[in-house]
C-alpha cells in the first residue's frame, strides 16, 4: 500500500522557521517499523508553510496514497482537521489516521471529525504496523491494541497498548529515506533528531508525556543509538537533537553514551539535548566537560521556575533540587548552569510563568533570573493541554480564559493567575524575552557567520515583531508594539488556515459528509 505521513505546518514562536526546521522523528520511526513492502512517504509541512495546499495536492496526486497519517499537537488541531478534509476531497476513498499527543489525550475530538477513520493512541509503531496489515488483508481492527476506529455505530476504542520495552525489544531504526521534502536546518546546519530513550518517572503537572504514557523510563541499547546517529549522519545531518523525554534520568547511561559518541568518531557532529538541573548540578563537574568533548553545544534545561511555591504547583521541585548525602541542600539550577557555562555549553532556559498564584513580582523574579543566567530563553505560559493535572487545577479555579486550542502554543497566555490578567502575563514575558534573545546574536554569529549574515535581518524581524522606527526611538508606547506583535501572530495563524481551507463544500455535501 501507499502511505503518506504528514506533520502539521504550524510552528512555535520559539522555533522560527528561518532558523529552526526540525523533522518529525515519530513519523520516520513509523515508516521504519511498518512491513517493508509498503511504500511510505513523509512530508513535514513546516518546510512548506507558504505552499501547504499545493504541496498536499501534488503529493496526493503523485503518490496516490491509500492511507494518510497525521501527527498532531494540540495547537495544530484545527489545521489537522482542515488538512483531513482537503485530503478526503482530493481522494475520497482514502483512510485518514491521526496520532500524536492531542489525538492520544483527546480522542473524542477526532472521533467527531467525519474525515478521520482511525486514531492511534500512545506509542504508534506497533499499532500502525498492525493497522496496515489489517487494512491490507481486510481482517478487521478489533484486536489491535492502542487503536480507535470508526464503525457503523460510531467509534470503537480498543484497549491501550502496553509501553514498549526498548532495552529488550528495540524498534527498528527510523526510515529517513521516506522523507520527500528537504530543508531541515538549525542555524544553517542540516539537522536531524535521534531518540535514545522514552519516558520519565517524574510527575510534573504540565506534562503531556506522563498523561499519555504514565511514569516510566525505557532506554534503547547504546549500540542501537549509535546506529541511529550513523543513519542521521549518512542522510547529511551535521547537528543532532536528542529528543528524549528525560535523558538525564540515568546519568551513568548518559555518560556511557557520551563516551560511545567520542569513541565512534561521531563527536564532529553538534548535539543538542534536554536535561534536568538536579543531576547536572550533582555530576556536572565531570559530566559537562565530557558532554563538550562528545560534541554537545546547547542544553535545554527544564528549570520550570525559580520560586519554591511555583515549583510545588508544577510538581517540579524534585527534579530541580540539589542533594548531598541524601539530604536536600537547595535549588540545583544555578550550579547546573555554572557547570555548563564553564565548559562552553549554552543554556536554553525553560521556564513557566503565569502559574495560579503568580504576582507581578514573582513573574519579574523569574524573568530577572533568565536575564542573568540563561543564554537563550524558552519561557512559556501554563497551558491546559488535555489530560494533564495542571488543566484540572486551572479549571477548578476558573483561571482558563481562552478555550481556542489553536492558541495553545505555549507562548500565548490562555490562563490568568489569581493576581495577574493573562494579557499582562504575556506582555511581561514578551517585553523581557526579546532582549534576552538579542543578547545571544553575537554567539549565533560566531557559530554560523554565513547563516547570520544571510538571514540575520529576518531573525531580528521575527524577534522584534511589531517594532517600528518610532518605537525604537521611544516615541511609541510598548503596549502598542505588543498589540502589533499579537496581531502578527494572529495573521500567521490565519494564513496557515487559509492555506489549507480549500475543500469543495458542494462536492463533500454530495458525499454526505457536510450539510449542503
Amino acid at each position: 500500500m501507499n502511505v503518506l505521513l504528514l506533520s502539521m505546518p504550524d510552528s512555535f514562536e520559539h522555533m522560527p522557521t528561518v532558523a529552526i526546521r526540525m523533522p518529525n522523528g515519530a513519523l520516520a520511526s513509523l515508516a521504519g517499523n511498518v512491513d517493508p513492502h509498503h511504500h511510505v512517504s513523509i512530508a513535514d509541512l513546516v518546510l512548506v508553510q507558504s505552499r501547504v495546499r499545493s504541496t498536499i495536492e501534488r503529493l496526493v496526486r503523485e503518490l496516490r496514497p491509500d492511507v494518510v497519517g497525521l501527527s498532531v499537537m494540540t495547537f495544530q488541531r484545527a489545521t489537522a482537521m482542515t488538512i483531513a478534509a482537503l485530503v478526503r476531497a482530493l481522494r475520497p476513498g482514502i483512510r485518514i489516521v491521526v496520532g500524536g499527543y492531542d489525538p492520544s489525550l483527546a480522542p473524542e475530538v477526532y472521533e467527531a471529525c467525519p474525515d478521520v477513520a482511525c486514531i492511534v493512541r500512545g506509542e504508534g509503531e506497533q499499532t500502525f504496523c498492525e493497522l496496515m496489515r489489517a487494512i491490507e488483508t481486510d481482517s478487521g481492527f478489533q484486536t489491535i491494541a492502542g487503536l480507535s476506529y470508526r464503525t457503523g455505530d460510531g467509534f470503537a476504542r480498543n484497549p491501550d497498548r502496553a509501553i514498549a520495552r526498548l532495552a529488550s525489544n528495540p524498534l527498528r531504526l527510523p526510515d529517513r529515506s521516506a522523507r520527500v521534502l528537504s530543508g531541515y536546518t538549525l542555524l544553517g546546519r542540516q539537522v536531524d533528531v535521534v531518540e535514545t530513550s522514552r519516558g520519565c518517572t517524574y510527575d510534573c503537572s504540565f506534562c503531556s508525556i506522563i498523561a499519555m504514557r504514565g511514569r516510566n523510563f525505557h532506554p534503547y541499547p547504546v549500540e542501537r543509538v549509535l546506529a541511529d546517529i550513523a543513519g542521521a549522519r549518512r542522510h547529511g545531518a551535521r547537528a543532532i537533537f536528542l529528543v528524549d523525554d528525560n535523558i538525564t534520568l540515568d546519568i551513568e547511561r548518559f555518560e556511557d553514551l557520551c563516551h560511545a559518541i567520542i569513541e565512534s568518531g561521531f563527536n564532529d557532529s553538534e548535539y543538542f539535548v534536554q536535561a534536568m538541573t538536579s543531576p547536572l548540578a550533582q555530576h556536572g563537574a565531570t559530566l559537562a566537560p565530557l558532554m563538550r568533548r562528545a560534541g554537545f553545544r546547547y542544553v535545554f534545561l527544564g528549570i520550570e521556575n525559580v520560586l519554591d511555591d511555583d515549583l510545588a504547583f508544577l510538581k517540579a521541585t524534585a527534579k530541580n533540587t540539589r542533594r548531598e548525602g541524601g539530604r536536600t541542600v537547595g535549588n540545583a539550577t544555578v550550579e547546573a548552569i555554572g557547570h555548563l557555562h564553564r565548559h562552553g555549553l549554552f543554556v536554553v532556559g525553560g521556564l513557566i510563568v503565569g502559574n495560579p498564584d503568580d504576582t507581578p513580582e514573582s513573574i519579574h523574579a523569574n524573568l530577572a533570573f533568565a536575564r542573568r543566567y540563561v543564554d537563550w530563553p524558552y519561557i512559556q505560559h501554563p497551558t491546559p493541554y488535555p489530560g494533564t493535572p495542571m488543566t484540572q487545577a486551572f479549571r477548578e479555579r476558573g483561571l482558563v480564559v481562552d478555550e481556542d486550542v489553536a492558541h495553545y502554543d505555549g507562548t500565548t497566555a490562555v490562563v490568568r493567575s489569581e493576581h495577574v490578567p493573562a494579557a499582562e502575563i504575556e506582555f511581561l514575558r514578551w517585553r523581557a524575552e526579546r532582549w534576552m534573545k538579542m543578547r545571544h546574536f553575537p554567539a549565533a554569529f560566531a557559530h554560523s557567520p554565513g547563516f547570520v549574515l544571510r538571514h540575520g535581518v529576518q531573525m531580528l524581524a521575527h524577534t522584534f515583531t511589531g517594532t517600528t522606527v518610532r518605537s525604537m526611538l521611544g516615541l511609541e508606547n510598548q503596549r502598542a508594539v505588543f498589540q502589533r506583535y499579537q496581531d502578527c501572530r494572529r495573521r500567521e495563524r490565519d494564513y496557515l488556515a487559509l492555506e489549507v481551507q480549500t475543500v469543495d463544500h458542494s462536492h463533500r455535501a454530495a458525499q454526505g459528509r457536510l450539510p449542503a
